[in-house]
């Protein structure tokens, strides 16, 4: 163990790992997945601008104001789908311009969202519109259970909103529209007080309130509507839609999320004894990592997927663009000192709180070992099994884009049908 240097090596001085003499990490193999992986678009800015055209041409006149909604998850090609709304807005003479709508994420302040927008390349220069960050709310209605409906005070001030958002399985909840631009609409436009009454009830609740909101934010005549896309595993853009304010909450997002849920497939393996995960972080999941790929949600009321069952997880990194926000880090049962140095229990309490029941057992702390070879012991010990049985291990980038992975040899005789073997780690 290296010299005590910092608060976590102080803490784990002198401890003794009582590893079994006999325990081995085991090879692990390359696999290709075997994954829906459509067409991609080749330029997302250009579908962007012509189906905001084609689809919301009779709902602007020239001198609109529209606040477009910018996130801080990680989206492929999240520049140019910004930068082709605005282009196919300013076409139909609308006057567009960007606002941070992402709930409580950049810890909550002006500074940090507009800073988390920076760091995932949203600036004005490269989307050719004014970025206006604020943590002020103005509530624009009340649903008819008395829930309000907040705008960031930019974007109550315009004439309409548009919520720009990848369509995707939700990680809190389940319902036939989750993550997407309903979502972003009530939540991520409505800053703190908007995603806090959101997630501050269980799973059914946080459905129906979400259906809700954008019912009733819609019947203001604000919202213009909506641009979204959907990823394959693979990272790629494979769709872009434009939907008018009727299409947001409707059916046209509900096939949207029909659609997007198919390309988030669950690691394909029953059992897994121990997963190492290499990054986690608020650009790949909202909860660091993606429950619905690791089959842990941990949700009261919320049941947790039926494969795979994980006895073990390990995570060995978090993206800088996080900025210490580790939602979700609770997930992993095992991380470095190289990770718990990262986290700013600022920002991450501040997401918890607003997570609600979400962030209760997701915000615990795993097991904190001096290095990654500690961690991956530790769980190789810990996971069940004896020192002497196989182990299997499977091995992940993340849980965003998932189309190869690395098993253990215990697991080779269960590949699913269409993976295949590439080379040995």
């Amino acid at each position: 163990m290296a010299a005590a240097s910092g608060p976590w090596e102080q803490l784990l001085a002198g401890v003794h790992l009582p590893f079994h003499p006999d325990l081995t990490v085991p090879e692990l193999h390359e696999v290709e997945l075997a994954v829906p992986d459509p067409p991609a678009i080749g330029d997302v800015a250009a579908a962007a601008h012509e189906r905001v055209v084609a689809t919301l041409a009779g709902a602007v006149t020239p001198g609109t104001t529209v606040a477009v909604g910018g996130g801080s998850r990680g989206l492929t090609d999240r520049v140019a789908l910004l930068r082709g709304t605005i282009s196919g807005l300013r076409a139909l003479g609308a006057e567009p311009f960007v606002v941070p709508a992402m709930g409580s994420h950049g810890g909550a302040t002006e500074e940090g969202q507009r800073a988390m927008l920076a760091s995932l390349g949203i600036t004005e220069d490269s989307v050719g519109a004014e970025v206006r960050a604020t943590m002020e709310t103005v509530e624009v209605a009340r649903t008819p259970r008395g829930m309000p409906i907040y705008l960031d005070r930019h974007a109550a001030d315009a004439d309409r909103i548009l919520p720009v958002n990848r369509v995707k399985p939700h990680t809190c909840f389940s319902g036939p529209i989750e993550s997407g631009c309903t979502k972003m609409a009530v939540v991520g436009f409505g800053k703190q007080p908007g995603a806090a009454q959101i997630h501050a009830c269980g799973p059914v609740e946080m459905r129906e309130r979400l259906l809700d909101g954008i019912a009733e934010l819609r019947a203001t005549g604000r919202l213009l509507g909506g641009v979204a896309s959907i990823e394959s595993a693979s990272g790629h853009v494979v769709r872009v839609e434009a939907l008018t304010a009727d299409e947001v909450g409707g059916e046209a997002e509900q096939v949207l999320t029909d659609e997007a849920r198919a390309m988030v497939p669950p690691l394909p393996f029953p059992q897994i004894d121990v997963l190492v995960i290499e990054e986690g972080g608020k650009d790949i999941s909202g909860t660091t990592m993606d429950p619905n790929v690791t089959g842990r949600f941990w949700v009261h009321g919320l049941r947790d997927g039926d494969t795979p069952d994980v006895s073990a997880i390990v995570l060995l990194g978090i993206t800088p663009v996080s900025g210490g926000n580790v939602l979700g880090i609770g997930f992993a049962d095992f991380i470095p000192v190289s990770v718990a140095q990262q986290i700013d229990f600022g920002k991450t309490y501040v997401n918890c709180f607003t997570a609600g029941i979400a962030g209760l057992r997701r915000s615990r702390m795993p097991m904190v070992l001096p290095t990654e070879d500690d961690c991956l012991r530790a769980a190789l010990s810990m996971c069940g099994r004896s020192v002497d049985e196989p182990k299997r291990v499977v091995r992940i980038r993340n849980t965003l884009h998932l189309t190869r992975c690395w098993v253990s040899d215990a697991l080779l005789d269960e590949l699913p049908t269409g993976a295949r073997p590439v080379a040995p780690r």
